[in-house]
């Protein structure tokens, strides 16, 4: 439980008869069990998710059976292709080689770092130059485009040095977004990579 506003819950991994792994988290409270599908993308067969879906509705006549889907907007596709590039989930779980699979984990968790990094240096950018950028090309808009006064008039030259404002703020409102937006994704980067850390760690235990 992340904080107070999620309420208790238990995940596991399953892996069917036919090889396709899910995740499940079982939230007792409201009675409801989801179906994560971000974390196992690649990880199994529309056919055997159906299927899923179909035996806990079954077992669990009492609970709501949600499907956890990924979002475009947390950029839930790209964190798990910049996941599955290093090490896949399968491989977290089965792969015979831990210390390799713990090197790769390590690296997935560098790459998150660097994203992270990266999206500071965005969102720096964005602060600091969009309010003087903004600044002197509503200067320059009131310069050169005043003219155009005679052949415009001044109802057009007004109208368009608006538009060149809202574009260079549109722009930058549009960077600031992204950098945001990769801050996100280097978050949920980087918890997966701790998710697969403790689980490597885990199986080391159980080893002995």
């Amino acid at each position: 439980m992340l904080h107070s506003g999620i309420p208790p819950h238990a995940a596991v991994y399953i892996k069917d008869a036919t090889g396709n792994l899910h995740e499940v988290v079982f939230v007792p409270e409201p009675r409801r069990i989801d179906v994560d599908v971000v974390s196992t993308i690649g990880e199994n067969s529309t056919h055997s998710h159906e299927q899923l879906l179909a035996a806990l509705k079954e077992r669990f006549p009492d609970f709501t059976v949600r499907i956890a889907g990924p979002s475009f907007w947390r950029g839930d596709r790209r964190v798990a292709a910049a996941c599955r590039a290093q090490v896949t989930l399968r491989d977290v779980l089965e792969g015979p080689d831990l210390d390799r699979l713990k090197v790769a984990v390590e690296r997935l968790g560098t790459i998150s770092t660097l994203m992270e990094k990266q999206s500071r240096v965005a969102s720096w950018g964005a602060r600091t130059v969009m309010t003087p950028f903004i600044a002197v090309a509503g200067f320059l808009s009131f310069v050169l485009l005043g003219t155009l006064a005679p052949s415009l008039g001044s109802d057009g030259v007004t109208l368009l040095r608006s538009a060149t404002v809202t574009a260079v703020g549109g722009f930058f409102l549009y960077y600031g977004l992204k950098a945001v937006h990769l801050t996100e994704m280097a978050n949920r980067v980087w918890k997966r990579s701790a998710e697969y850390g403790l689980i490597l760690n885990e199986r080391r235990r159980l080893r002995g």
